[in-house]
Protein backbone atom coordinates (compact mmCIF):
# COMPACT_ATOMS: atom_id res chain seq x y z
CA UNK A 1 0.00 0.00 0.00
CA UNK A 2 1.43 3.36 -1.03
CA UNK A 3 0.93 5.92 1.71
CA UNK A 4 3.74 8.25 0.68
CA UNK A 5 4.73 9.59 -2.73
CA UNK A 6 8.43 9.19 -3.38
CA UNK A 7 10.25 12.50 -3.17
CA UNK A 8 13.28 14.20 -1.71
CA UNK A 9 12.50 15.46 1.81
CA UNK A 10 14.57 18.59 1.53
CA UNK A 11 12.59 20.90 3.77
CA UNK A 12 10.70 24.09 3.00
CA UNK A 13 10.53 25.32 -0.59
CA UNK A 14 8.73 28.21 -2.23
CA UNK A 15 6.34 27.70 -5.13
CA UNK A 16 4.31 30.21 -7.11
CA UNK A 17 0.66 29.84 -8.04
CA UNK A 18 -1.12 32.29 -10.28
CA UNK A 19 -3.74 34.24 -8.33
CA UNK A 20 -7.29 34.15 -9.57
CA UNK A 21 -10.49 35.46 -8.12
CA UNK A 22 -14.04 34.17 -7.93
CA UNK A 23 -17.27 35.76 -6.77
CA UNK A 24 -20.68 34.10 -6.70
CA UNK A 25 -22.96 37.08 -6.43
CA UNK A 26 -21.59 39.47 -9.05
CA UNK A 27 -19.24 39.19 -12.00
CA UNK A 28 -18.13 42.75 -11.35
CA UNK A 29 -16.45 41.86 -8.07
CA UNK A 30 -13.12 40.23 -8.85
CA UNK A 31 -11.04 40.38 -5.70
CA UNK A 32 -7.34 39.75 -5.46
CA UNK A 33 -5.21 38.80 -2.51
CA UNK A 34 -5.05 41.31 0.37
CA UNK A 35 -3.05 39.30 2.84
CA UNK A 36 0.57 39.35 1.67
CA UNK A 37 3.32 41.84 0.92
CA UNK A 38 3.33 43.58 4.31
CA UNK A 39 7.09 43.87 4.65
CA UNK A 40 8.17 45.00 1.20
CA UNK A 41 6.69 46.83 -1.75
CA UNK A 42 4.90 44.76 -4.36
CA UNK A 43 5.41 45.98 -7.93
CA UNK A 44 2.09 44.43 -8.91
CA UNK A 45 0.38 46.64 -6.33
CA UNK A 46 1.22 50.26 -7.26
CA UNK A 47 0.38 52.82 -4.61
CA UNK A 48 -2.79 54.81 -5.28
CA UNK A 49 -0.78 58.05 -5.06
CA UNK A 50 1.44 56.73 -7.84
CA UNK A 51 -1.55 55.73 -9.96
CA UNK A 52 -2.89 59.27 -9.56
CA UNK A 53 0.41 60.65 -10.83
CA UNK A 54 1.28 62.49 -7.61
CA UNK A 55 4.41 60.46 -6.86
CA UNK A 56 6.72 59.00 -9.48
CA UNK A 57 7.26 55.49 -8.12
CA UNK A 58 5.76 53.85 -5.07
CA UNK A 59 4.56 50.28 -4.46
CA UNK A 60 2.00 49.37 -1.84
CA UNK A 61 3.42 47.59 1.21
CA UNK A 62 0.13 47.07 3.04
CA UNK A 63 -2.09 45.31 0.48
CA UNK A 64 -4.11 48.53 0.08
CA UNK A 65 -4.99 48.75 3.76
CA UNK A 66 -4.37 52.48 3.61
CA UNK A 67 -5.26 53.11 7.24
CA UNK A 68 -2.17 51.13 8.27
CA UNK A 69 0.19 53.04 5.96
CA UNK A 70 2.46 55.79 7.30
CA UNK A 71 3.07 57.09 3.78
CA UNK A 72 -0.68 57.52 3.32
CA UNK A 73 -0.89 59.47 6.60
CA UNK A 74 2.06 61.71 5.63
CA UNK A 75 0.61 62.44 2.19
CA UNK A 76 -2.80 63.23 3.70
CA UNK A 77 -1.21 65.69 6.12
CA UNK A 78 0.73 67.39 3.34
CA UNK A 79 -2.36 67.65 1.14
CA UNK A 80 -4.42 69.05 4.02
CA UNK A 81 -1.74 71.66 4.82
CA UNK A 82 -1.61 72.74 1.18
CA UNK A 83 -5.40 73.01 1.05
CA UNK A 84 -5.42 75.25 4.13
CA UNK A 85 -2.66 77.42 2.66
CA UNK A 86 -4.62 77.91 -0.57
CA UNK A 87 -7.78 78.77 1.35
CA UNK A 88 -5.82 81.38 3.35
CA UNK A 89 -4.22 82.80 0.24
CA UNK A 90 -0.74 81.68 1.33
CA UNK A 91 1.96 79.84 -0.58
CA UNK A 92 2.95 76.40 0.63
CA UNK A 93 6.57 75.77 1.60
CA UNK A 94 8.68 72.73 2.23
CA UNK A 95 9.06 69.43 0.42
CA UNK A 96 5.34 68.75 0.50
CA UNK A 97 4.31 71.91 -1.32
CA UNK A 98 2.08 71.32 -4.31
CA UNK A 99 0.82 67.93 -3.06
CA UNK A 100 -2.92 67.50 -3.31
CA UNK A 101 -5.16 64.58 -2.42
CA UNK A 102 -5.21 61.80 -4.98
CA UNK A 103 -8.98 62.18 -5.22
CA UNK A 104 -8.58 65.81 -6.30
CA UNK A 105 -6.08 64.80 -8.95
CA UNK A 106 -8.41 62.09 -10.26
CA UNK A 107 -11.28 64.60 -10.47
CA UNK A 108 -9.38 66.41 -13.20
CA UNK A 109 -10.05 63.42 -15.46
CA UNK A 110 -13.22 63.14 -17.54
CA UNK A 111 -16.01 61.52 -15.55
CA UNK A 112 -15.91 58.33 -17.62
CA UNK A 113 -12.19 57.91 -16.93
CA UNK A 114 -12.20 58.50 -13.19
CA UNK A 115 -11.38 55.07 -11.71
CA UNK A 116 -13.31 53.73 -8.75
CA UNK A 117 -11.14 53.30 -5.66
CA UNK A 118 -11.78 49.55 -5.75
CA UNK A 119 -10.27 49.45 -9.24
CA UNK A 120 -7.24 51.37 -7.97
CA UNK A 121 -6.88 48.75 -5.25
CA UNK A 122 -6.95 45.97 -7.89
CA UNK A 123 -10.15 44.53 -6.50
CA UNK A 124 -12.48 44.90 -9.51
CA UNK A 125 -12.37 45.43 -13.25
CA UNK A 126 -12.49 49.04 -14.39
CA UNK A 127 -15.43 51.03 -13.12
CA UNK A 128 -15.66 54.81 -13.15
CA UNK A 129 -16.43 56.77 -10.00
CA UNK A 130 -19.61 58.82 -10.37
CA UNK A 131 -19.79 59.98 -6.76
CA UNK A 132 -16.83 62.38 -6.44
CA UNK A 133 -14.94 59.75 -4.39
CA UNK A 134 -17.42 60.09 -1.53
CA UNK A 135 -17.41 56.40 -0.65
CA UNK A 136 -19.36 56.85 2.56
CA UNK A 137 -22.61 57.42 0.64
CA UNK A 138 -21.84 55.33 -2.45
CA UNK A 139 -24.27 52.49 -3.14
CA UNK A 140 -21.66 50.50 -5.06
CA UNK A 141 -19.15 50.80 -2.22
CA UNK A 142 -21.71 49.40 0.23
CA UNK A 143 -22.61 46.68 -2.25
CA UNK A 144 -18.95 45.82 -2.74
CA UNK A 145 -18.27 45.45 0.97
CA UNK A 146 -21.39 43.34 1.47
CA UNK A 147 -20.25 41.01 -1.30
CA UNK A 148 -16.69 40.97 -0.02
CA UNK A 149 -17.65 39.94 3.49
CA UNK A 150 -20.06 37.19 2.52
CA UNK A 151 -19.35 35.86 -0.96
CA UNK A 152 -15.88 36.76 -2.17
CA UNK A 153 -13.22 34.10 -2.39
CA UNK A 154 -9.56 34.97 -2.70
CA UNK A 155 -7.13 32.54 -4.29
CA UNK A 156 -3.74 32.64 -2.54
CA UNK A 157 -0.89 33.79 -4.76
CA UNK A 158 2.33 32.93 -2.90
CA UNK A 159 2.51 29.39 -1.54
CA UNK A 160 5.08 27.91 0.80
CA UNK A 161 5.60 24.16 0.69
CA UNK A 162 6.93 21.71 3.26
CA UNK A 163 7.31 18.10 2.16
CA UNK A 164 4.33 18.37 -0.14
CA UNK A 165 2.10 20.35 2.24
CA UNK A 166 1.12 23.83 1.09
CA UNK A 167 0.58 26.95 3.18
CA UNK A 168 -0.07 30.39 1.67
CA UNK A 169 2.07 33.36 2.59
CA UNK A 170 0.28 35.76 4.89
CA UNK A 171 -1.91 33.09 6.48
CA UNK A 172 -1.61 32.42 10.21
CA UNK A 173 -1.67 28.85 11.49
CA UNK A 174 -3.04 27.48 14.76
CA UNK A 175 -1.48 24.40 16.36
CA UNK A 176 -4.75 22.56 15.78
CA UNK A 177 -4.35 23.06 12.00
CA UNK A 178 -6.90 25.81 11.48
CA UNK A 179 -5.69 28.79 9.45
CA UNK A 180 -6.59 32.43 9.92
CA UNK A 181 -6.34 35.13 7.27
CA UNK A 182 -6.70 38.82 8.14
CA UNK A 183 -8.89 40.72 5.71
CA UNK A 184 -10.26 44.23 5.29
CA UNK A 185 -11.58 45.82 8.46
CA UNK A 186 -9.64 43.31 10.61
CA UNK A 187 -12.13 40.59 9.68
CA UNK A 188 -10.58 37.10 10.00
CA UNK A 189 -11.36 34.30 7.56
CA UNK A 190 -10.92 30.79 9.03
CA UNK A 191 -10.37 27.41 7.41
CA UNK A 192 -8.61 24.04 7.75
CA UNK A 193 -5.09 23.44 6.49
CA UNK A 194 -3.75 21.01 3.89
CA UNK A 195 -2.15 18.74 6.50
CA UNK A 196 -5.38 18.03 8.40
CA UNK A 197 -7.26 17.44 5.14
CA UNK A 198 -4.77 14.83 3.96
CA UNK A 199 -4.78 13.25 7.39
CA UNK A 200 -8.52 12.86 8.03
CA UNK A 201 -10.24 13.94 4.81
CA UNK A 202 -11.98 13.94 2.49
CA UNK A 203 -14.81 15.29 4.62
CA UNK A 204 -18.52 14.94 3.91
CA UNK A 205 -19.25 18.25 5.59
CA UNK A 206 -17.84 20.91 7.90
CA UNK A 207 -20.10 22.73 10.34
CA UNK A 208 -19.48 26.02 12.12
CA UNK A 209 -21.73 27.82 14.63
CA UNK A 210 -24.40 30.19 13.31
CA UNK A 211 -23.70 33.80 12.40
CA UNK A 212 -23.76 36.08 15.41
CA UNK A 213 -22.48 33.41 17.78
CA UNK A 214 -19.45 34.14 19.94
CA UNK A 215 -16.45 31.82 19.59
CA UNK A 216 -13.34 31.49 21.72
CA UNK A 217 -9.76 30.94 20.66
CA UNK A 218 -8.68 27.32 21.19
CA UNK A 219 -12.25 26.09 21.61
CA UNK A 220 -13.64 23.19 19.48
CA UNK A 221 -16.36 25.11 17.65
CA UNK A 222 -15.96 23.51 14.20
CA UNK A 223 -17.20 19.98 13.43
CA UNK A 224 -15.56 17.84 10.73
CA UNK A 225 -17.76 15.01 9.42
CA UNK A 226 -16.69 11.90 7.51
CA UNK A 227 -19.23 9.14 7.36
CA UNK A 228 -20.08 8.18 10.94
CA UNK A 229 -16.88 9.80 12.21
CA UNK A 230 -16.61 13.32 13.59
CA UNK A 231 -13.70 15.41 14.80
CA UNK A 232 -13.43 18.93 16.15
CA UNK A 233 -11.29 21.78 14.86
CA UNK A 234 -10.09 24.43 17.31
CA UNK A 235 -10.96 28.04 16.52
CA UNK A 236 -7.82 30.18 15.98
CA UNK A 237 -9.30 33.49 17.22
CA UNK A 238 -11.96 34.79 19.60
CA UNK A 239 -14.84 36.95 18.42
CA UNK A 240 -18.26 36.91 16.78
CA UNK A 241 -19.04 34.95 13.61
CA UNK A 242 -19.97 37.28 10.73
CA UNK A 243 -20.34 34.74 7.90
CA UNK A 244 -20.49 30.97 7.42
CA UNK A 245 -19.66 29.10 4.20
CA UNK A 246 -22.82 27.11 3.51
CA UNK A 247 -21.08 25.14 0.75
CA UNK A 248 -18.77 23.27 3.09
CA UNK A 249 -21.62 22.47 5.47
CA UNK A 250 -23.56 20.51 2.87
CA UNK A 251 -20.48 19.10 1.16
CA UNK A 252 -16.85 19.00 2.19
CA UNK A 253 -15.76 19.14 -1.47
CA UNK A 254 -14.72 22.85 -1.56
CA UNK A 255 -12.51 22.39 1.50
CA UNK A 256 -11.14 19.08 0.23
CA UNK A 257 -10.14 20.61 -3.11
CA UNK A 258 -9.39 24.27 -2.25
CA UNK A 259 -8.83 24.58 1.50
CA UNK A 260 -7.30 28.07 1.31
CA UNK A 261 -9.90 29.69 -0.94
CA UNK A 262 -13.37 28.34 -1.68
CA UNK A 263 -13.08 25.90 1.21
CA UNK A 264 -13.08 28.59 3.92
CA UNK A 265 -15.31 27.78 6.88
CA UNK A 266 -16.32 31.06 8.53
CA UNK A 267 -15.35 34.68 9.08
CA UNK A 268 -14.95 36.19 12.54
CA UNK A 269 -14.97 39.75 13.84
CA UNK A 270 -12.16 39.39 16.39
CA UNK A 271 -12.43 40.40 20.00
CA UNK A 272 -8.72 41.09 20.51
CA UNK A 273 -6.83 40.28 17.32
CA UNK A 274 -3.45 41.51 18.50
CA UNK A 275 -3.60 39.19 21.51
CA UNK A 276 -4.71 36.19 19.45
CA UNK A 277 -2.04 36.66 16.78
CA UNK A 278 0.70 36.34 19.39
CA UNK A 279 -0.24 32.67 19.77
CA UNK A 280 -0.49 31.89 16.05
CA UNK A 281 2.30 31.02 13.63
CA UNK A 282 3.14 32.56 10.27
CA UNK A 283 5.78 32.16 7.54
CA UNK A 284 8.93 30.36 8.72
CA UNK A 285 7.51 29.50 12.13
CA UNK A 286 4.49 27.85 10.49
CA UNK A 287 6.75 25.94 8.10
CA UNK A 288 8.89 24.62 10.95
CA UNK A 289 5.75 23.55 12.80
CA UNK A 290 4.45 21.66 9.76
CA UNK A 291 7.81 19.96 9.31
CA UNK A 292 7.67 18.84 12.94
CA UNK A 293 4.12 17.53 12.43
CA UNK A 294 5.21 15.49 9.41
CA UNK A 295 8.05 13.98 11.43
CA UNK A 296 5.64 13.13 14.24
CA UNK A 297 3.27 11.48 11.76
CA UNK A 298 6.11 9.37 10.37
CA UNK A 299 6.98 8.22 13.89
CA UNK A 300 3.35 7.35 14.58
CA UNK A 301 3.08 5.25 11.41
CA UNK A 302 6.37 3.49 12.20
CA UNK A 303 5.13 2.78 15.73
CA UNK A 304 1.94 1.16 14.42
CA UNK A 305 3.11 -0.43 11.15
CA UNK A 306 6.85 -0.71 11.53
CA UNK A 307 9.73 1.14 9.85
CA UNK A 308 8.94 -0.20 6.38
CA UNK A 309 5.60 1.65 6.34
CA UNK A 310 7.31 5.00 5.73
CA UNK A 311 9.61 5.38 2.77
CA UNK A 312 10.63 8.99 3.28
CA UNK A 313 8.22 10.31 0.65
CA UNK A 314 5.37 12.77 0.78
CA UNK A 315 2.09 11.95 2.47
CA UNK A 316 -0.65 10.88 0.08
CA UNK A 317 -4.22 12.13 0.40
CA UNK A 318 -6.70 10.24 2.61
CA UNK A 319 -4.23 8.73 5.07
CA UNK A 320 -7.01 7.60 7.41
CA UNK A 321 -8.85 5.90 4.55
CA UNK A 322 -5.70 4.01 3.59
CA UNK A 323 -4.62 3.20 7.16
CA UNK A 324 -7.76 3.20 9.35
CA UNK A 325 -5.97 1.15 11.99
CA UNK A 326 -4.06 4.30 12.95
CA UNK A 327 -7.31 5.30 14.65
CA UNK A 328 -9.56 8.29 13.96
CA UNK A 329 -9.62 9.42 17.59
CA UNK A 330 -5.88 8.97 17.93
CA UNK A 331 -5.12 11.07 14.85
CA UNK A 332 -7.57 13.79 15.90
CA UNK A 333 -6.20 13.96 19.44
CA UNK A 334 -2.56 13.97 18.33
CA UNK A 335 -2.76 16.51 15.51
CA UNK A 336 -5.99 18.50 15.92
CA UNK A 337 -5.36 18.70 19.69
CA UNK A 338 -9.00 17.82 20.43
Amino acid sequence: MTVFRSTDRSGAKNSKAQGQVRSEAAQQIELKSLAFGLDSGNEDQPCIWMQAGIVRRKSCRYAYRCNDCRFEAAMRRAAANNTRSREQGCSSTGKGRGILGWEEKMKTLPLSKRPCVHFLKKQIRFKSCTNEYRCDNCEFDQYFHDEYKVHAVVMPVDLLEVEGFKMPQGYYLHRGHAWAKIEEGSCVRVGIDDFALRLLGPFDGIEAPLMGKAVGKGEPHIALRRGTKQARLLCPVSGVITAVNAKVKSSGKPANQMPYSEGWIMTVHPENLRRDLKNLMIAQEAMEFLSHEVDQLHRLIEEVDGPSATDGGQLEYDLYGMMPWLGWERLAKTFLRT
